[in-house]
């Protein structure tokens, strides 16, 4: 018997390329999942796609603009003929936005670039998948979100609120989809202490706040400013924010749904 908690289960990752989402994607492989990775930078999905066939399992590349609808149902659909349906999808999509600007210098440009972007491709994924899951073959859609959702503080409008609506749309699809056998769960890490080490774009991201917060660096700023706002002190790694995505997206977690996973250290307890 296969202990593996994905054994034989189809993943497609959108942002397998980044730190969250090629991370996620080994520890699919090594559970079991034939692994199909998306995303727009070529040469990151080909390192990660090494590291999985360097183990023997079963990995493949797309090159792919997750905001593109045509592409995403083209690949999603040549996935499905490929593999013989599709039993995970993971949207680890990452987009640059602001954090640290206070409504009175921020644009709506600014406001409204995570919310129009996340929900965008969270949408196009979402439906593109959706047919290709569920019935007599359950499906799992995961999704990531961030403490920004629940929290009351200054200088994250646009970050907050798009954070507020992945988790709002992840509940009502999950109500959708729930009679064709298709879960749909958010996991919500606080940021990951070790993604910037792994190329994660929240080197950049959090510059600013690291300055204007004192800090000299931004991994300071994650080590002594963020997690410290944590019941545990630390914030959650790489590896925590994976395992907790296979067992979410196995069997095992079958009775999820609807419902945010809060991977945050205790930043936030609903």
């Amino acid at each position: 018997m296969n202990g593996k908690l994905l054994a034989n289960k189809n993943a497609v990752i959108y942002g397998g390329g980044g730190a969250i989402g090629g991370t996620i994607a080994r520890t699919f492989a090594r559970e079991g999942a034939r692994v199909f990775l998306a995303g727009r930078t070529q040469p990151k999905l080909d390192a990660v796609a090494r590291d999985i066939a360097a183990t023997g399992a079963t990995v493949e590349t797309a090159q792919l603009d997750a905001f593109d609808e045509e592409a995403i149902n083209e690949h999603a659909d040549a996935v499905a003929r490929a593999a013989g349906g599709i039993d995970i999808a993971l949207n680890a999509v990452s987009v640059i936005h602001d954090q640290g600007t206070m409504l009175a210098d921020l644009s709506l440009e600014e406001f409204m670039r995570p919310v129009n972007a996340f929900l965008r491709t969270l949408f196009l994924t979402s439906k593109a998948v959706s047919r290709h899951m569920g019935h007599e073959r359950p499906g799992v859609i995961l999704n990531l979100s961030e403490p920004g959702a629940k929290l009351a503080v200054g200088g994250i409008l646009g970050h907050g609120v798009s954070a507020a609506g992945k988790e709002a749309f992840s509940r009502l699809l999950a109500a959708e989809l729930a009679s064709s056998n298709i879960r749909v769960v958010t996991i919500r890490p606080h940021a990951v202490v070790d993604a910037p080490a792994a190329g994660s774009y929240t080197t950049d991201l959090f510059k600013q706040s690291a300055a204007a917060a004192g800090l000299s660096s931004v991994q300071e700023f994650l080590e002594v400013g963020l997690a410290q706002s944590t019941l545990l002190q630390r914030l959650p790694t790489l590896a925590e924010v994976a395992e907790t995505a296979a067992f979410l997206a196995s069997d095992r977690a079958g009775a999820m749904t609807g419902t945010v996973a809060n991977l945050s250290a205790g930043a936030l307890v609903d």
